[in-house]
């Protein structure tokens, strides 16, 4: 009876050493604060009626940890694509909004259809300098490029 009392302290011991060794891996990351206030609003336009191929604004500034509510619209008569694979990696996505549907989990790329709109609500986590591009073809080779740049706290 003695050896299976030790035996269980033992593995109790042993449990008990894992989670403290877990904790200190995963906690940390999971501890990094995400805002709660009311995320600040960005109007970006992809094109506009006259057809052009550009962002309206080609530069967007953000600041690392902040929430922001990215209100995107395509008021031209052909679809664009809103593609910031990288920026979006390093972002952390609380959820698209785009017309009775609201898209939860990594986003990598927003196609808005003519006369569409979406909101994007986000947290960039990573500061630096992001290539912004509608990937449809023609349209980057025309211009319609821009950069999306976070800056720290």
């Amino acid at each position: 009876m003695r050896s299976l009392i030790d035996s269980l302290r033992f593995w109790c011991c042993c449990l008990v050493a894992l989670v403290a060794i877990y904790s200190c891996q995963v906690l940390p990351a999971l501890a990094v604060p995400l805002p709660v206030a009311t995320p600040s609003e960005l109007k970006i336009s992809l094109g506009n009626t006259a057809n052009e191929l550009t962002f309206f604004p080609s530069q967007i500034q953000l600041v690392a940890g902040k929430k922001y509510k990215l209100l995107l619209s395509n008021p031209s008569p052909q679809k664009h694509y809103f593609t910031a694979r990288e920026f979006a990696s390093n972002s952390w996505t609380q959820k698209v909004d785009a017309g009775n549907v609201e898209i939860k989990g990594a986003i990598q790329e927003l196609e808005l259809r003519p006369s569409t709109n979406a909101a994007w609500v986000l947290v960039p986590m990573k500061p630096g300098s992001y290539q912004l591009r509608c990937t449809i073809p023609g349209h980057t080779e025309a211009g319609m490029t821009g950069k999306i740049v976070v800056a720290t706290k």
